[in-house]
């Protein structure tokens, strides 16, 4: 067996549940292709859906939507709001407390990058925030 890095296609076929009470789409990641820096999944949200609050403690995470529009509470207190539609992209910094929800009635979809390669091992649940967002 070689150790010489190659190429991999991914079929977002499957899935699983994140951390976040969230269903992604299996992506690019150190558990699908060994990557060692990045992550990328695709993530469909159902009308009504919201992520639970948390933060990604040392990466940074760059979302283009791909169709519909994700609201998203964030800042220390989830103090700050955007809302992100479909051709849009969003950055969220390491360390920021951040809860995105579809308040739509249609779904959401978005192509979502991090810098740390395994999807789930940074995720930071902040339970003491989910309150704080209606």
């Amino acid at each position: 067996m070689s150790s010489k890095p190659t190429c991999h296609l991914i079929r977002p076929e499957g899935s699983y549940e994140g951390k976040q009470g969230l269903s992604y789409f299996t992506g690019i990641a150190a558990e699908t292709v060994g990557s060692t820096g990045i992550c990328m999944h695709l993530l469909t949200m159902p009308p009504g859906a919201r992520a639970k609050a948390h933060m990604h403690e040392s990466h940074e995470t760059a979302i283009y939507v791909l169709s519909g529009e994700v609201h998203t509470w964030y800042g220390d207190r989830l103090e700050q709001q955007t809302v992100a539609k479909a051709g849009d992209l969003f950055y969220i910094p390491a360390g920021v407390p951040h809860l995105p929800a579809n308040l739509s009635d249609s779904p959401a979809s978005a192509v979502i990058a991090r810098t740390d390669p395994n999807e789930q091992e940074s995720v930071v649940l902040l339970p003491q925030l989910d309150g704080l967002v209606p």
